[in-house]
């Protein structure tokens, strides 16, 4: 088979440069073994952290950044995912340990705060009976430190008394197909437990297929109501990448769901063609390749004591030598292994023995020399270095 772009990772970097190059016509495959980041997302889209700066010799210093981060928006909507936030302003989340976390996007049920807003004077939370992925204490010691009064409050709802036989079913992606039709009943329920409370919080495991069911519930209240991140897998996350991965299909891309690559044809300085696991002897051509395998939790990077590499193409790795060199001690300090990643060259081409692929470029968490902008600010990178090299091609 034959493309024009073949993209290697189905993550939020090779979903958004698929539905860019098909904006322009070009013949797009994507290759996706299945979960990746965007499924622990919390609601946001980080770009830079405050007071960061890009690393100098990063691709990025050469992007116009104030083109890119305006288009996010638009880019996004027209693909059915609406966000909202400054482009050129970090606002902040409440996240689910109660703390407040900086980002520049934001997911349509996330509320965008202030630094040291307070969000109300009394706040009731409301979790479901037996899940265990919202923990409902971190979120009232975080919020109470703010000033705010909170009450605790359990439903029981008869519609999740069977996820409740198992709790392996007691996942919020679980509820969340349960919570899309019986929102109605929870409103009800949470309208009896509410007294004097200016804002109520709840986990985020609505919308998973149909987001105007946020709309209804916030509109059903005379209070504030906000959505909080749950543990993974994450509500708000995959239902962006069901809606990405939709959009690109509708587009008439092609995405080989459930495969991998398992070796690729290197000749000249470019990269000819790929097997994949699913095609066996059939080879995939194309004039292009993208590689978006993400960092270390997707093994588009992987280590053994000694090293760290990339296991495809055996490309250039940024990595220091010695593994005590890798990693602080202290576990709040910045940590080394967070820049660890593929070589580049200004344009976002892979570098293998010190030269360029001259058709083979790596985006998102797999690039080297991230660590200030994948801290938290992963899909800032995903996303940008995603637009701009699909614009190169």
């Amino acid at each position: 088979m034959k493309f024009d772009t073949i993209i290697i990772g189905g993550g939020l970097a090779g979903l958004s440069a698929g539905l860019r190059l098909r904006e322009k016509g070009q013949e797009v495959a994507i290759i996706s073994s299945g979960e990746n980041a965007l499924h622990f997302s919390s609601g946001s889209f980080g770009v830079l952290n405050e007071g960061a700066a890009v690393p100098e010799g990063h691709p990025y210093t050469k992007l116009n950044l104030s083109k890119y981060l305006g288009e996010v928006i638009p880019f996004f909507g027209k693909h059915g995912v609406e966000l909202h936030g400054d482009p050129m302003k970090n606002g902040w989340r409440l996240t689910p340990t109660g703390s407040l976390k900086e980002a520049r996007f934001f997911m349509e049920e996330t509320d965008i705060l202030d630094k040291d807003e307070k969000i109300g004077e009394k706040a009731l939370i409301v979790n479901f009976l037996g899940f265990m992925d919202f923990n409902t204490s971190f979120i009232a010691d975080g919020l109470e430190k703010m000033g705010t009064a909170v009450r605790l409050e359990a439903l029981r709802l008869s519609s999740m008394d069977r996820l409740r036989e198992n709790p392996s079913e007691m996942r919020s992606v679980n509820i969340a197909r349960v919570m899309d039709s019986s929102w109605s009943e929870i409103v009800a329920e949470i309208k009896k437990l509410l007294k004097d409370e200016d804002v109520i919080i709840l986990p985020q495991v609505f919308g998973l297929k149909d987001t105007a069911v946020i709309k209804s519930i916030r509109d059903s209240f005379d209070v504030k109501v906000m959505f909080v991140g749950t543990m993974p897998p994450s509500v708000p996350g995959i239902r962006t990448q069901m809606q990405l991965k939709k959009a690109f299909e509708s587009a008439g891309g092609t995405i080989l769901m459930g495969d991998s690559v398992v070796s690729a044809k290197i000749d000249g300085g470019k990269v000819v063609s790929l097997k994949t696991k699913n095609l066996g002897d059939h080879d995939l051509f194309a004039d292009t390749f993208i590689l978006a395998t993400g960092g270390y939790f997707s093994k588009g990077i992987a280590a053994t004591p000694e090293k760290v590499f990339e296991p495809l193409f055996g490309l250039d790795v940024l990595f220091s030598e010695g593994r005590s060199s890798w990693y602080d001690p202290d576990f709040y300090s910045p940590q080394a292994f967070m820049d660890f990643g593929v070589a580049t060259d200004g344009s976002f081409k892979a570098l293998k023995d010190g030269e360029p692929i001259c058709n083979l470029y790596a985006i998102g968490s797999v690039l080297g020399g991230s660590g200030a902008l994948k801290l938290g600010c992963g899909a800032g990178v995903a996303i940008l270095s995603a637009l701009a090299v699909a614009d190169s091609i």
